[in-house]
């Protein structure tokens, strides 16, 4: 729906406007009869398209536009006039374009054909704007990583990241305990950091020091103080405390 103000001094000559654009079904319009009612529309964001009068009493046509093309998203403008010899200013003001009064119907239905082309064009290029933001804003994740750097025997080794049962924080180092082994994380200095390195795994912070991959409970039960224990399925069957404020979160990973 293309929203369009029709502005006008001359009641009779917003009349006849609003009568004409009533014929097309995908433009709405409303009224101004002056300057200050017309940049009150127009700065609520509410108007696509102005049917600007250009000679009013007080404020012209010309003032309302440049007023306008002050906002982030100025609508349309069209100029109506009983003179010619604004058309030259009316394009220079950046118009999209000007009627001679009286408007004619044919006259009116080269304007609008030419107002839906440029609004068309505009969402488009917006459409495409919110795309490239998109994709600039993927790329400026961090990536999803499927191996994570470990230190073993005085080197860094990289390890699967589906091998990971939990993960501890002690001291300054996190542990990454795997199926039957544990080393140092390489490069990562928190739980959280490991955590957003590793969105393709479903992980839950169990408690302040303790990560685990949820994938790699084997059975829970319920325990004292409505905590939880977990059992992995790692070689050392480790059972691990779910404190009692994640119990929800970690149901729901479930689907429970």
């Amino acid at each position: 729906m293309i929203r369009a103000l029709v502005v006008d001094d001359e009641q009779p000559a917003r009349d006849e406007l609003c009568y004409l654009l009533a014929g097309y079904p995908d433009i709405q319009s409303v009224e101004a009869k002056n300057a200050g009612e017309a940049l009150d529309h127009i700065r609520r964001g509410s108007v696509d398209l102005v049917f600007q009068d250009i000679q009013m009493p007080g404020k012209d046509g010309f003032h309302v536009l440049r007023e306008s093309l002050l906002l982030p998203s100025p609508p349309l403008f069209v100029f109506i006039t009983a003179y010619d010899q604004y058309a030259v200013r009316a394009f220079d003001e950046n118009a999209l374009d000007y009627l001679l009064k009286p408007v004619s119907e044919a006259r009116l239905q080269v304007t609008i054909d030419r107002v839906r082309s440029h609004l068309r064009q505009r969402d488009e290029a917006l459409g495409l704007s919110q795309r490239l933001q998109q994709v600039l804003a993927a790329v400026g994740k961090p990536l999803a990583v499927e191996r994570i750097p470990v230190e073993k025997d005085g080197r860094v080794s990289l390890v699967s990241a589906e091998d990971i049962c939990y993960c501890e924080s002690q001291g300054r180092q996190i542990v990454v305990h795997l199926h039957g082994e544990a080393a140092p994380c390489h490069g990562v200095s928190s739980l959280d950091e490991l955590s957003g390195r590793l969105q393709s795994l479903p992980l839950l912070k169990i408690n302040r020091k303790t990560l685990v991959n949820v994938r790699r409970v084997r059975e829970y039960s319920p325990w004292t103080g409505g905590r939880y224990c977990l059992v992995l399925d790692d070689d050392a069957r480790t059972e691990l405390t779910l404190s009692r404020g994640r119990v929800k979160e970690f149901k729901s990973m479930l689907g429970l």
